[in-house]
C-alpha cells in the first residue's frame, strides 16, 4: 500500500459536517512502523524536490503550506523533516507570533499578504491568519488592541472573519496559489507528555513557555475554536488536512504526502523551449567549442 492513501480520509472539502471527536489524535490507519513511516518518508522528499525543482523551473504556481495547532503538536519538526530535501532558494518559512505594532495599525490579513510565495516556490506559515479566528477568538479582550472601530466589533465578527477568509482564499487560488492547510491534532495527554519532556531534557528547556501551561486552563475552548474555523473555511480550493499529530513519524508522513499528492495533481514539467531559444543554444554550444 503506497502511503499516500493514508491521506485522504484526513482531507476536509466540506466542513459542515466536520467534527473533531470523530478525529482520533493518535490514528495511524494501521501503520505502525516507526522505521517504515521514516523509509517511506525518505521516499517522499526525494519525489519532493524533484517536484520543487519543476515547480520553480516552471515558474507558474506557487504553493502555501499553512500549519495551525496547539504548542507541541509539531509545528517546527514537521517542517524540518518534509522540508528537509528541497533547495532552500525555493522555499520560505514564515511564523506569526504576537502582531508588532506596525502590523496592528493593518488589516488582520495583511501581515500574512505581505510573506505569500512567489510563483514557482513554496511558501510555509508557522501559524497565519488563523491565528484571529482561534487564539483572538479564545481571549476576546485581544480585540482591543486590533484599533477596530467599535461598532465593528459586533456578535458576527467571527462569522464575517470566516467569510473574508474564504474570499481571499478563493482570490489565492483564482491567481495560481495552491492553498495547502493542516491542522495538527494533539491530544491534551500528549501535549502533557512533551511540555514535561521540555522539562526535563536540558535541550529542551530553552523551548517551554509558562504561558503554554497557562493556554491548557483553554483548552475546550481552543478545541471548539478550531472546529468552527475547520466547519466555517474547509472549502474545494482550500481544503483542511486534520492530520493525526499524537505520532510525529506518521503527521510528517500525512504532510508530506498531501503536499506531494496536490503537486502532482499539477502536472508539473520543464519548460519546453521555442525554435528561437533552440537557436540560441546551438550558437553557445558551437561558441563555447571554438574556443578550443
Amino acid at each position: 500500500m503506497k502511503a499516500r492513501e493514508f491521506v485522504r480520509p484526513f482531507q476536509i472539502v466540506d466542513g459542515s459536517h466536520f467534527r473533531l471527536k470523530d478525529f482520533d489524535p493518535a490514528e495511524t490507519l494501521g501503520l505502525r512502523s516507526k522505521e517504515h513511516a521514516e523509509k517511506t518518508l525518505e521516499r517522499g522528499i526525494a519525489r519532493l524536490a524533484e517536484l520543487q525543482e519543476k515547480l520553480y523551473a516552471q515558474d507558474r504556481w506557487a504553493i502555501l503550506v499553512i500549519l495551525q495547532a496547539m504548542d507541541a503538536a509539531g509545528k517546527d519538526s514537521t517542517i524540518k523533516h518534509v522540508m528537509s530535501g528541497v533547495n532552500p532558494e525555493g522555499c520560505e518559512v514564515h511564523s506569526f507570533k504576537a502582531p508588532s505594532a506596525e502590523e496592528l495599525q493593518h488589516d488582520f490579513l495583511w501581515r500574512t499578504s505581505l510573506a505569500l510565495p512567489e510563483r514557482g516556490k513554496i511558501g510555509i506559515f508557522n501559524r497565519s491568519y488563523y491565528e484571529e479566528v482561534l487564539v483572538v477568538r479564545v481571549h476576546p479582550e485581544f480585540l482591543a488592541s486590533k484599533k477596530i472601530p467599535a461598532k465593528l466589533v459586533t456578535e458576527n465578527i467571527w462569522e464575517k472573519r470566516f467569510e473574508d477568509i474564504q474570499t481571499f482564499e478563493r482570490y489565492l487560488a483564482g491567481n495560481g496559489i495552491i492553498v495547502l492547510k493542516f491542522f495538527l491534532h494533539l491530544s491534551k495527554q500528549e501535549q502533557k507528555k512533551r511540555f514535561l519532556e521540555r522539562l526535563d531534557l536540558p535541550e529542551k528547556n530553552w523551548k517551554f513557555s509558562m504561558n503554554d501551561v497557562l493556554e491548557r486552563r483553554h483548552w475546550e475552548k481552543y478545541m471548539s475554536a478550531y472546529e468552527e474555523m475547520i466547519q466555517n473555511t474547509s472549502s474545494k480550493h482550500a481544503p483542511w488536512h486534520v492530520v493525526p499529530a499524537d505520532h510525529k513519524w506518521f503527521s510528517r508522513l500525512v504532510v508530506a504526502e498531501a503536499v506531494i499528492d496536490a503537486m502532482e495533481n499539477l502536472d508539473l514539467s520543464f519548460p519546453k523551449l521555442d525554435a528561437a531559444k533552440r537557436k540560441e543554444l546551438k550558437l553557445a554550444r558551437r561558441a563555447l567549442k571554438r574556443e578550443g
